[in-house]
């Protein structure tokens, strides 16, 4: 999954992305809110962290813009007030939901995971096909209950497939979604991990998860999709 982080304080958003990297994500960062607004209105984003008290553009200003661009992503807002007037401020400026400075980053991530599965439509944290399981929160992968150790851009790839499972996935859109945006799109390295994923999820089994539709992109799915 892919996030603008929007934080002009440079100690945080070094320390906020290292742990969502550490945790599978991808991050790019914005230090004001005009390069905020630019990033987050041209680029495909899955999550929005958002500062409120920003140079240039305050992150109220930047979330009701982006609102009026009709961009739906999700919007977390960070700030350092905890007055109820400034929540509510930034709730109706178009925010998906507020954190308040300083946070434990368990936190922060429990908020993210609970924002992403809003956004897919989804119930439980647990994202499943078949007897394949992959928890976001924790981090672990299963398979017939045999646990299964992916690197954390394999993960990404993975998490990404099952939000959208039955469905195809175009090569762009996984560089869009795992990968930053010094990403090399002529690089041959998302079929790389594909074929190494496909060897890690469906090896000795005989229903195959990982699938690879030539010219198309790919699927995570249980069911033989349509050449």
């Amino acid at each position: 999954m892919r996030i603008i982080l929007i934080e002009d304080e440079k100690r945080l958003s070094h320390f906020i992305k290292k742990g969502l990297t550490e945790n599978g994500f991808a991050v790019d960062q914005a230090f004001d809110g005009e390069e905020g607004l630019y990033l987050a209105s041209h680029e495909t984003y899955d999550l929005v962290i958002l500062d409120v008290m920003l140079p240039k553009m305050s992150g109220v200003e930047v979330c009701k813009k982006l609102r009026l661009l009709k961009k739906e992503t999700p919007i977390l807002m960070l700030t350092a007030k905890s007055e109820l007037e400034d929540k509510v401020e930034g709730l109706d400026s178009g925010a998906d939901d507020y954190l308040t400075k300083p946070f434990e980053f368990g936190e922060l991530k429990a908020r993210i995971n609970a924002l992403l599965r809003r956004s897919y439509h989804q119930v439980s944290n647990n994202l499943t096909v078949d007897n394949l399981e992959v928890d976001p929160i924790k981090h672990t992968v299963n398979r017939a209950g045999k646990m299964i150790k992916l690197t954390p851009k394999e993960f990404a790839i993975l998490e990404l497939l099952l939000r959208r499972k039955h469905e195809v996935v175009t090569r762009t859109q996984v560089i869009e979604h795992v990968w930053d945006y010094n990403f090399d799109s002529l690089s041959n390295v998302v079929d790389v991990f594909i074929g190494t994923l496909r060897k890690k999820i469906d090896k000795g089994y005989n229903i195959p998860l990982i699938h690879t539709l030539h010219g198309v992109g790919y699927m995570a799915t249980d069911k033989k999709p349509a050449s």
